[in-house]
């Protein structure tokens, strides 16, 4: 089971052993989050805060479908080096998504909202996750899931903006000691079409995530990007039970 990519930490692999699947799982889904908000420079006031993420929903609400490609960072205490990774990511609101992480150490993450598969091709691997049974999974990713839809955000973290010559940037606090196990701090930089062109992760132990996005798209994904079926022959485990 223990088989990461470069990818959503040090190479997958070592992210998990790290942080555990939960921690891996709301990383992967927290960047994609990445694709759904806004950037800063000028403080915004709160009433500005309030206003702008109206204009982020209704884009959101107008046309739900975001995709683009990603270079990430992931700078570890516990390693010398920084873990960079590239690949494409696919975002349909309010809880389905794609990820694909390319190069030496591919892996591909995807969810309907009902159940999360990451699959290894290297390995012929993949590990299944079934969603909303309340499990601690399901805890993190509705976090997450809040978050990047930026619905009702604001009971659950506490939300400063920005603006900036090339858009605005917001930064995320959680609110509750338990979101602060997911990350410390979030920064989105969105663009002038509210497009989200670079999100900083924080986490408590001071690891830090940062994924720049580009050639972002909100055309229409077909709806089978957020399906998978493992190929046959694949090793298929459950971590977290059926």
């Amino acid at each position: 089971m223990g088989r990461m990519d470069q990818s959503p930490l040090p190479d997958d692999e070592s992210l998990r052993y790290l942080y555990g699947p939960m921690r891996h799982h709301c990383i992967v889904v927290c960047n994609l989050l990445l694709l759904v908000a806004a950037a800063q420079a000028d403080p915004l006031a709160p009433a500005d805060v309030k206003n702008l993420l109206a204009r982020i929903r209704e884009k959101r609400a107008g046309a739900p479908h975001v995709q683009g490609d990603f270079q990430e960072e992931k700078v570890i205490r516990l390693m010398n080096k920084p873990i960079v990774s590239a690949g494409k990511v696919w975002f349909q609101a309010p809880d389905k998504f794609r990820r694909e992480v390319k190069g030496n150490s591919p892996s591909i993450t995807v969810s309907d909202g009902r159940q999360l598969w990451i699959y290894y091709p290297n390995f012929k691997s993949a590990e299944h996750y079934s969603l909303g049974k309340r499990t601690p999974l399901d805890t993190g990713l509705a976090a997450i899931t809040a978050a990047l839809n930026l619905e009702n955000v604001e009971a659950s973290y506490q939300i400063t903006g920005t603006k900036t010559d090339k858009g605005y940037e917001l930064e995320l606090v959680p609110r509750r000691p338990s979101l602060n196990k997911l990350f410390q701090k979030f920064r989105l930089h969105l663009n002038q079409d509210l497009l989200v062109d670079r999100t900083e992760m924080l986490q408590a132990n001071g690891d830090r995530v940062v994924t720049v996005y580009s050639n972002q798209t909100r055309a229409l994904i077909p709806a089978s990007t957020f399906e998978f079926t493992p190929p046959p022959g694949t090793d298929i485990t459950t971590p977290l039970g059926r």
